[in-house]
């Protein structure tokens, strides 16, 4: 690789951000009723104008409603290849009762409130509700809830399967206000998930006896009485709670060496994937806090759903995960429980302590999650990340390879949720793609460099709420200039690459006289003496598609012999000149495979008897594995 520039060293632990500014902060309370899937909520939420400009309006999401009938815009979008395609059998809502804000008289503002979704009467996921005065700058008004809710029957993220019950963005939530003073509010959509502000959150959480609950934050008090067990968590600096109820939960517990209280809530028969969630989570702990900034909470609650409820697995929360996947899968060597377990612990930096707009910008979550993951993956388990089967080792990134290069013709990867056509081109555009082009980069430019840039990221921007161009001016102090327009290039202008051998030729040095000039030189041997070269000759190899990156290039002699030259392919054709004791009978582009995102692999190879050289045979063989791994996964 090029070298790259100085490094500076990461930002130490100490200097990360301590706390973050409690803009929006809950005390609830939340009494379910698992037989019939219903909530009775209440509480008070302190909200704070941090912005520059005085506020006469604020705008509250009720998520749950996007599942209230079958025309709400979450449910009519046509979004299929992603989640969330079961067919519910019973649709949620939320009725707000009591929206009163304390320092404007007391009285119920919220019967003037309006849903915004434009042109859409139908959805009212999105609510403006104007109040009595303006709220100034640097102001803060204290807001009386209550509200009752149905969870729907489980269909993405949320919702209920017989008795359990998974409870996410059960209440009413402020939107984030900008320090613009514009709102960041939007219509609950299929493709997209969330984005507020931080705070401390109180929530008491009152269920049966009996019923085991996994939630956001540490349990400071349990009372039984009547027949209900009434528990209360707290957990400051973040942006949402969630929790899990259910009378069936079998629980493990752990603690890391640092004092992260673990917990596993699992049904009976999954006691091995418990334990091996436990296993992964003490590890990505230490490994993603070391790369991005140490785990700042006291403690790290596992839900690994039921058989039925897989549509609550696989999603992150403040302190809390969901994992899934069945006993099966451990016992033959794929790794989807691993994956699903280190995909969503990584959330917890990008989304959680990052917090970036998930609604604009899904990629900075989904795409910088999705690379963290396969680097801690690989760094446990090797090159056999994704899976080993039968003693052959399959790497993960391979099988991201495939979604990454069927999608990269389809858009840029900087774009909306809303954008996205369907779930395959947000599955491949928003999660794979961006971390294949990350660990590109990494290959090109070195794996500690990218690590560390995407660290600087993380670290300089905890409790940020950053947009790209942070990642971009990470990216350009730890690995440069040519670095960082290659990811803006591959993140905005949906570029791609596809290098390929187009010729070569090579003929007795005393014959050259009239060779064309070359633009790069491999090594070869000295001229003059027994050593002097009795062969010239060059190959022309091309790039197409407008990610620059710079790749090596191996010219095999016929006697054994390798040489190799760097290309640099600022220009789309370039020869590289051979000199070497016998012809040249073979070319190879990056050799060493280290430009993923490269198109098609198999014109990288070219000999003289037109057949593919090994290395492109092999890499054809990992990407017929990453897609029957792809038709496998969750």
């Amino acid at each position: 690789p090029p070298p790259a520039p100085a490094p500076s060293a990461p930002s130490p632990d100490a200097a990360l951000a301590a706390r973050a500014d409690p803009i929006a902060s809950y005390t609830l309370r939340a009494s379910l009723d698992p037989a019939q899937h219903t909530m009775r909520g209440e509480g008070t939420l302190v909200w704070r104008n941090a912005s520059r400009e005085p506020q006469r309006e604020l705008f509250v999401h009720l998520y749950l409603n996007g599942f209230k009938s079958p025309r709400t815009a979450f449910l009519r979008a046509p979004v299929g290849g992603f989640r969330g395609s079961e067919i519910m059998y019973d649709y949620g809502y939320i009725q707000v009762t009591r929206f009163a804000v304390r320092e404007m008289g007391g009285a119920d503002v919220w019967p003037g409130g309006k849903p915004t979704t434009p042109g859409d009467p139908e959805d009212e996921t999105d609510i403006r509700v104007e109040l009595p005065q303006p709220v100034a700058p640097g102001d803060a008004i204290t807001i009386d809830l209550a509200w009752d809710a149905h969870l729907p029957s489980l269909a993405l993220r949320t919702g209920h399967h017989g008795s359990f019950h998974m409870v996410g963005q059960w209440f009413p939530k402020i939107a984030r206000l900008e320090p613009d003073g514009t709102w960041a509010h939007f219509a609950y959509h299929r493709l997209s998930e969330f984005y507020a502000d931080f705070g401390a959150y109180d929530v008491t959480v009152d269920v049966p006896e009996g019923f085991t609950v996994g939630a956001t934050g540490r349990l400071v008090e349990e009372q039984r009485r009547d027949g209900r067990a009434v528990r209360r968590f707290v957990q400051d600096d973040v942006h949402d709670f969630a929790f899990a109820a259910w009378d069936r939960f079998r629980e493990m517990r752990a603690t890391t060496d640092d004092g992260v209280a673990i917990r596993c809530l699992f049904p009976a028969g999954n006691e091995r994937e418990a334990a091996l969630e436990i296993d992964l989570v003490r590890f990505g702990l230490s490994r993603l806090g070391a790369a991005f900034g140490r785990y700042p909470y006291g403690t790290l609650t596992i839900v690994h759903p039921p058989e039925g409820a897989e549509e609550a697995g696989g999603m992150e929360y403040p302190t809390l995960i969901t994992t899934g996947g069945s006993w099966l899968w451990p016992a033959v060597g794929v790794r989807l429980v691993e994956t699903v377990t280190m995909h969503e612990l990584a959330h917890q930096w990008f989304y959680g302590l990052v917090a970036t707009n998930e609604h604009r910008h899904p990629f900075l979550d989904e795409g910088l999650t999705t690379y963290a993951e396969a680097d801690a993956l690989r760094a446990r388990y090797g090159d056999g990340s994704a899976a080993r089967l039968l003693g052959i080792e399959l790497d993960l990134l391979a099988q991201y390879r495939v979604g990454a290069i069927a999608s990269g013709h389809n858009g840029a990867i900087a774009q909306p949720a809303t954008a996205f056509i369907d779930g395959e081109d947000y599955a491949g555009l928003a999660y794979t793609r961006p971390a294949v082009l990350l660990a590109t980069l990494a290959g090109v430019y070195g794996e500690d460099v990218v690590r560390r840039a995407v660290g600087r990221y993380a670290r300089e921007n905890r409790f940020r709420h950053p947009g790209p161009e942070a990642l971009l001016e990470a990216m350009r102090q730890e690995a440069g200039d040519e670095a960082a327009e290659a990811l803006r290039a591959g993140l905005f202008d949906g570029a791609w690459v596809d290098y390929a051998v187009a010729t070569f030729q090579s003929w007795p040095a005393d014959a050259a006289a009239d060779a064309p000039p070359a633009d790069a030189a491999a090594d070869a041997p000295p001229a003059g003496g027994s050593d002097a070269p009795a062969y010239s000759g060059h190959a022309v190899v091309r790039r197409r598609g407008s990610l620059v990156l710079p790749v090596d290039v191996e010219l095999h002699g016929a006697d054994g012999r390798v040489q190799r030259a760097r290309w640099p392919a600022r220009e789309s054709v370039a020869r590289i000149a051979y000199a070497g004791a016998s012809p040249l009978v073979a070319v190879v582009i990056d050799p060493d495979r280290r430009v993923l995102l490269d198109d098609d692999l198999a014109n990288n190879a070219r000999r003289s008897d037109r057949d593919l050289l090994a290395p492109a045979v092999l890499s054809r063989a990992s990407f017929g594995v990453g897609l029957a791994l792809t038709l496998l996964g969750p």
